[in-house]
């Protein structure tokens, strides 16, 4: 069913990149296909992203505070604990590193003639101004992290303020072990099932939202736009194969003592489920079964690490989401400080462990850092057509990150001894 949509988006992809572009050879700038891009494509397309924005604050809120607060009680993790959140911390920042690093060394979204960038950008939806902790810098920046009212920060628009008081939201539920507080964690669980259900329903109509926005975009801009996809598909590619072979590789030998040949060879299975699902969680019984079967992990380990790094070590997800919105940043010409750079940054670490295991999970989140930061949002058009395969290559780099991440923890942990009869 999924392999079907995914077939649909891509070709709501082709009909609207094709007929956009023969539009704009037969018509270029007729007044005619203008008012048919202002009038119908145009609405239709920022239709479907309202759809995407409205559902950003209710996941975020509960995804990341359900994220925080499965960690459980720190103190009774102990050791396997904190091994496993400071690895997936360190981990998720330098995939997110990588990502940033390939989109100013590449440059795919540049090339696009001066004029062509002009029009598109005076011809986009109006861009919603960035947030006031996405522009400071220094000690302000790290005031405006912490929300004043939580209220006024989601009326403003201001997600890390949200972000932060979500993460607080999952420390006081881990934290907290009454009745109370349990019912509240189920109200948040609550509450991501019907955001998903709806996510789901929105995806659904991806294919005609995709054909809408790649038609008009191709309508003012004809053929160039397919040049930049290309070079953003490859640039997603190249930077999961380095987290993929270098970075697991390394911490594989280095932290966790294990050949990285034995570990991809025993890794196999999963990582063929997580592409052919594109879904951490669904590859979940497989990847306990590997870790177990073949890498011969303690299961007491494996266990907690696979299950927590299903919706929690995106590292995969977290790359995607930093080269998705720098690269759209070059597409429209919109320069990034150094200080946005590294909001983009943080918040697509924080979007590794927030992030829905599921395909198509990481949108509402691009879509929400693209306007946090000042980019339009019509540009997720070009990235949904595609979206289906990268989403596939992501959710394998996630899972062996997830298996990764086991046989590091694991190194120094001895099996648990069965307690003496009688």
């Amino acid at each position: 069913m999924r392999l079907q949509h995914s077939y649909r988006m891509l070709a709501g992809l082709a009909v609207g990149v094709t007929l956009g572009v023969a539009a704009h050879i037969a018509f270029g700038d007729a007044a005619g296909l203008q008012t048919f891009v202002r009038l119908v494509t145009e609405p239709a397309g920022r239709i479907f992203l309202r759809l995407l924005f409205v559902l950003v604050l209710p996941l975020i809120v509960s995804a990341l505070a359900l994220g925080v607060s499965g960690l459980g009680d720190l103190k009774s993790l102990g050791r396997i604990g904190l091994k496993t959140f400071a690895y997936t911390v360190v981990v998720s920042t330098i995939a997110v590193l990588i990502g940033v690093g390939m989109v100013n060394l590449l440059h795919p979204g540049q090339g696009l003639s001066p004029g062509l960038r002009a029009r598109l950008l005076a011809q986009a939806s109006a861009v919603p101004a960035p947030a006031p902790s996405s522009g400071a810098t220094g000690v302000d920046f790290v005031v405006g992290l912490v929300p004043n009212n939580i209220v006024k920060a989601m009326a403003d628009g201001d997600m890390l303020a949200v972000m932060v008081f979500a993460l607080l939201l999952g420390g006081g539920l881990a934290a907290t072990r009454t009745e109370y507080a349990r019912r509240l964690e189920e109200m948040l669980q609550g509450l991501y099932e019907v955001t998903m259900r709806l996510l789901e329903g929105v995806i659904r109509l991806a294919p005609i939202g995709v054909a809408c926005l790649t038609f008009t975009l191709t309508a003012r801009l004809g053929y160039d736009i397919l040049r930049q996809l290309g070079a953003y598909v490859l640039t997603v590619v190249l930077g999961l194969a380095i987290q993929q072979f270098v970075v697991y590789s390394a911490s594989v030998s280095w932290l966790g003592g294990m050949s990285p040949i034995v570990f991809f060879r025993g890794v196999r299975d999963a990582m063929l489920t997580a592409f052919s699902t594109a879904s951490s969680n669904a590859t979940l019984p497989t990847s306990l079964a590997v870790a177990e079967r073949e890498l011969h992990l303690p299961s007491h380990v494996s266990r907690f690490v696979l299950t927590l790094g299903s919706t929690a070590n995106q590292n995969g997800t977290a790359l995607f989401e930093g080269v998705t919105v720098l690269f759209l940043a070059q597409f429209y010409g919109v320069t990034l400080t150094l200080a946005q750079q590294v909001t983009v940054a943080f918040i697509c670490i924080l979007g590794g462990i927030g992030t829905a295991g599921v395909p198509a999970g990481s949108l509402p989140v691009v879509a929400m850092i693209l306007g946090l930061v000042g980019i339009p949002v019509e540009g997720i058009g070009m990235i949904l057509g595609v979206d289906r395969l990268l989403d596939m290559c992501r959710t394998t780099l996630n899972v062996t990150g997830d298996l990764a991440a086991a046989v590091v923890v694991a190194r120094g942990e001895s099996v648990p001894q069965p307690l003496p009869e009688g």
